[in-house]
Formats: C-alpha cells, sequence, structure tokens
C-alpha cells in the first residue's frame, strides 16, 4: 500500500493551501477484499471505508465482522436499497433527492436510530455522474433540514473527468460555494466538504476538502474481473 506517499502528498498540499486543519481519509474499498481493507484498516489515519455498492458491502462486512472504523456508502442509492443500507452504514454520503431523504429518514426512525448523511452534488454537469443539480440544491437542503432521523453533515461531489486543473478546481469550488451560502442560509455548521479522489484530492485540498477518498493510489489499480 501506498501510504507513505499520500501522507506526504495530503501535507504538501495542505502547506501549499495553508491549510493546519485536519483532512479525513475515505479508503475507497469497492472491489477490495476483506484481506486488503483490514490491512488498510492497520493504518491509523485511515478514517473510513467507501464503498459504492450496497449488496458488495453487505457481503464484506458479514466476512469482516468488528471494525474500528466506520463506513461510508459513497456510491449513488437506489431507492429499493435505501433500509438495507440505513442498516449497514454508519454514513450516507449521496443522498440526492427529496424522495430518497424522506425514505431514509422514515427508515431511521423505524431502526430507532439518526443517519448522517450528505448532499451529492453534481459540480461537473457530466451526465454520467450522479448527485442533485447545483440549481436545484437549496430545495434539497430545506427539505432534509425537516427530517429529524437525519444528520446533515454537509456536502459531497465527483470530480470532473478532464486534465485541465481550472475546470476541476472549479467544480470543487463551487461545492464550497454552496455549503458557505448554505451555512449563512440555515445557521448549520456542515463541516463536511467531501471532495476529491486518487487523480484530484491535491486539488480538492486546496480548494477546501475535509475528506478524501482514495482507493485506487492506496490499494493498487484495480480488478475487474
Amino acid at each position: 500500500m501506498n501510504a507513505e506517499e499520500i501522507l506526504e502528498r495530503i501535507e504538501n498540499a495542505k502547506a501549499k493551501a495553508g491549510r493546519t486543519d485536519r483532512i479525513y481519509f475515505a479508503a475507497v474499498s469497492k472491489t477490495r477484499t476483506v484481506e486488503e481493507m483490514k490491512e488498510a484498516e492497520s493504518i491509523q489515519w485511515v478514517d473510513f471505508f467507501g464503498e459504492n455498492r450496497v449488496q458488495e458491502a453487505e457481503a464484506k462486512r458479514k466476512a469482516f465482522g468488528e471494525s474500528r472504523i466506520p463506513w461510508r456508502l459513497i456510491g449513488h442509492l437506489q431507492a429499493n436499497k435505501a433500509r438495507k443500507a440505513a442498516e449497514l452504514f454508519d454514513h450516507i454520503d449521496s443522498l440526492d433527492s427529496p424522495d430518497l431523504a424522506q425514505r431514509l429518514n422514515r427508515i431511521a426512525g423505524e431502526l430507532g436510530k439518526v443517519i448522517p448523511v450528505l448532499i451529492e452534488v453534481n459540480t461537473s454537469g457530466e451526465a454520467s455522474k450522479s448527485g442533485v443539480d447545483p440549481e436545484n440544491f437549496l430545495p434539497l437542503l430545506d427539505a432534509v433540514r425537516g427530517l429529524g432521523n437525519l444528520r446533515l453533515d454537509g456536502l459531497m461531489t465527483v470530480g470532473p473527468i478532464t486534465e485541465d486543473e481550472r475546470e476541476i478546481r472549479r467544480s470543487f469550488a463551487q461545492l464550497r460555494g454552496l455549503a458557505e451560502n448554505a451555512r449563512e442560509r440555515t445557521g448549520l455548521s456542515l463541516p463536511v466538504l467531501s471532495m476529491g479522489m486518487s487523480g484530484d484530492f491535491e486539488l480538492a485540498i486546496l480548494e477546501g476538502s475535509t475528506l478524501i477518498r482514495i482507493g485506487t493510489l492506496l490499494f493498487g489499480p484495480r480488478n475487474y474481473a
């Protein structure tokens, strides 16, 4: 695992941005084995596992047993898998519609829990990306605020597929701006800005990310076979 290199790059990006705060780290474990995940768990500064698919995570959680770190759902959540997601995950980071929010809130109430969530915003404008459109963010924010069994911790986005650093930074800066406006409008702290993956996490740190999601750079190339 490339842990030392990643940590050095995080610290260099923080220094460039003039930041001294802690940046949280999610090990994206999609397609990874339980053995690989246990190795990642042994790295003290790995704060979360990030899984994309409910069904895959269900099998892994059974095989993994007790974990010292929480699990986050970072992939798109279909409404028909909301109950299983609420049962499996400690955080759900891909909330993208009022209907899904209401369903998760009802299920969380039935389970007797409060689920920490992030609103996913599609700041890249790419049709292949999930997330609410920026112009529909405020209505979704207002819908989530009224739900007692969801705790809104912040926002999440996936950067655009491009080599243009200005466009990548624009996407991340837009999410930061949405969060700043939401804080002023609501008084919520919204401490989490989840943005930045293996190919662009340094740019995300420059734009204010507080949670980066790293898979390939930590574990190595994926084998989808």
